[in-house]
């Protein structure tokens, strides 16, 4: 550790030495590899950070910095000389910790098999084994979701049962009873029925809707004609199930015309990242890309788009993001040359692009989500707490506490724990207010707080990282501004560095707010931030609340006993101990009594009197 902190000094005082203009620099590690490359418009400010005070680096920086054994510059006339030079020099070397995407975009086919009753696939190859391929297209989504929307329109089966050898063998899968089957494998369908939806299908995959509801008309009126009223009302079924699907279409059309969209969720450990591909108003292509590493979501936009656009060769003119992006001037004017025409960059506030954004970001959130083996909804809704509180990090492990007494008496503090969105009820603690007297909630929770991070200073010394040895992501008093003002200055005093905030309730008992230092950051019920917050609070206040019964209960418990001749506490205690219950002890005989702990023959004869008074 000396070791390593003497290397970091070195390296910053070489940091110090570097000019204030634009350069590139580069880290290396013991081997000599390049791991990291980065571009500033001051080099000395920029690379002398790293090696500062690391309050203010993310884990992935930490890391870094902790594996660069020496550091080497370029120097650029301009800071957009050193913006390009840096993405040349990232595609080229690969460094560790840059973000970096592999490009997996091949190319994409449509399988029509052969046979009499034939099937459609979407597949990424074309092999030798007699089948029909139509291709190639560049977007496996969207091939995949035209082929699955053609079975599901002319209810064509996407099993593996084969026809005819297993007519009749089993029952017909959920597709059949939803009506997005016609079920062959029951041997109910004659050939010529299949072979002419089948068809239908392929015309709808090859000419689009617009096409195929033509086609489909011509047919289902010459069909009325002919008096064929059962093809007609299938025809006309079909028909309906394309306007179905082209209404659910315009739920992600643009007005628009070319742009791509994007939008990043943050994990505790992972970043995601999401692109919806526009062209000509509607959804074409739409990709997910995971990143190991978090850092500040604006350093994080400008990274991926530069590595987005070195594997992708068409640069719409409009790219719509879900917050700023890192030197946003730069990143257009590098996009503008590499396309040849000017390129924007916008961050809608408002109205349908914005629904674009929030549709983008949630399905980043549900990438994070299957990544990192959470629930969609935890996944955003942490994320989005991450964004409304400015954090630096998920809040992935989350402590709230709660005060609880009545008119100043059996003071008693809960403690839970949310984990990945989800109550750790093994982690929850409970305090009784050793320190306070009265009804004071601020000097309580001061108290509380202390001795937790008491309790972390302890199992750091023993090296357990468990339980109070575990520092958490946030924490959340159940308290207004007042509250966090009282305990803020505890946690600086104690050198302990954890996102501190209240939460604030309205006069129906509500989450209302966040409190911080200075103000309160109003939320919305339609957000899903609110819906965890609210559970938080709701479960602190029930877990406080239900202590505070229990110990007044005891108290009372324990007046009864005490107030009897010749029992004090200890032999109350063990009164209770015994029996369980005050009821318990007043239905014993007086041999059990004289029998009991801690008991002598006259107290014994001193409780049973008190209970047998009547007798």
């Amino acid at each position: 550790m000396e070791a390593q902190n003497d290397k970091k000094k070195e390296l910053r005082r070489k940091a110090m030495q570097l000019p204030l203009t634009p350069g590139v620099y580069l880290m290396h590690n013991s081997a000599g590899e390049i791991i990291y490359i980065g571009k500033a418009k001051a080099l000395k400010n920029r690379v002398s950070q790293y090696f500062g005070s690391e309050k203010n680096h993310d884990a992935k920086v930490r890391k870094m910095v902790s594996n660069v054994d020496w550091f080497e510059y370029i120097l650029t006339d301009s800071e957009f000389e050193a913006f390009v030079l840096e993405s040349s020099l990232i595609k080229q070397h690969q460094p560790k910790y840059n973000i970096l995407l592999k490009d997996d975009k091949g190319y994409c086919y449509i399988r029509v098999s052969g046979g009499e009753w034939p099937r459609i696939s979407a597949v990424l190859q074309v092999e030798d084994d007699g089948a029909k391929y139509i291709g190639p297209y560049l977007s496996f989504w969207s091939i995949r979701e035209t082929v699955d929307s053609a079975r599901k329109i002319f209810r064509l089966p996407d099993c593996t049962r084969r026809f005819p050898q297993d007519f009749g063998k089993s029952r017909p899968c959920l597709n059949f009873y939803i009506d997005q089957c016609c079920a062959p494998c029951q041997g109910r369908l004659n050939q010529a029925d299949y072979n002419e939806a089948f068809q239908q299908a392929l015309d709808f995959i090859k000419g689009g809707s617009a096409t195929s509801v033509k086609a489909l008309t011509e047919k289902m009126n010459q069909a009325a004609e002919n008096l064929d009223f059962e093809l007609a009302a299938r025809l006309r079924d079909r028909i309906n199930a394309i306007n179905k699907l082209k209404d659910r279409q315009k739920v992600v059309a643009s007005r628009v015309e070319e742009q791509d969209v994007f939008a990043l969720a943050q994990g505790e450990a992972c970043t995601a990242f999401e692109v919806f591909r526009f062209t000509g108003g509607k959804l074409t292509d739409r990709e997910s890309f995971i990143t190991e590493g978090c850092q500040p979501d604006p350093e994080a936009r400008s990274e991926f788009l530069r590595q987005y656009y070195t594997i992708r060769d068409r640069i719409p003119p409009a790219l719509t993001m879900d917050g700023p992006v890192e030197d946003q001037e730069l990143v257009a004017r590098w996009l503008t040359e590499k396309r040849g025409k000017a390129v924007k960059i916008n961050v809608p506030q408002r109205g349908e692009q914005r629904q674009l954004v929030e549709m983008c970001r949630s399905n980043a959130a549900e990438s994070l989500a299957q990544h990192s083996g959470l629930s969609g909804r935890d996944a955003s809704a942490l994320d989005e707490l991450r964004r409304l509180l400015g954090l630096k990090k998920t809040p992935a492990y989350i402590e709230s506490y709660d005060i609880s007494n009545l008119q100043g008496g059996e003071n008693v503090a809960g403690m839970i724990v949310f984990e990945n969105g989800k109550p750790l009820k093994q982690a929850y603690r409970r305090f009784k207010i050793k320190t306070v007297e009265g009804q004071d909630d601020y000097g309580s929770m001061r108290e509380v707080i202390g001795r937790r991070f008491q309790e972390y200073r302890a199992h750091q010394a023993q090296g357990d990282y468990t339980g109070f040895g575990r520092l958490p992501d946030l924490i959340l008093l159940d308290g207004g501004k007042g509250h966090v003002a009282a305990v803020q200055p505890l946690l600086e005093e104690m050198g302990i560095e954890v996102p501190l905030f209240g939460m604030v309730k309205d006069d129906k008992h509500r989450t209302r707010a966040i409190a911080k230092t200075g103000g309160e950051i109003a939320i919305t019920s339609t957000r899903r931030a609110f819906t965890l917050l609210s559970t938080i609070q709701d479960e602190v206040h029930r877990f406080a609340i239900g202590y505070h019964r229990q110990q007044r209960k005891k108290s009372t418990i324990s007046s009864t006993l005490l107030s009897i001749e010749g029992v004090g506490p200890a032999r109350a205690k063990a009164l209770l101990k015994h029996f369980r219950t005050v009821a318990a002890v007043s239905a014993a005989s007086l041999a059990e009594l004289e029998d009991a702990p801690g008991m002598t023959k006259p107290a014994a004869k001193q409780v049973y009197n008190f209970f047998h008074q009547e007798e």
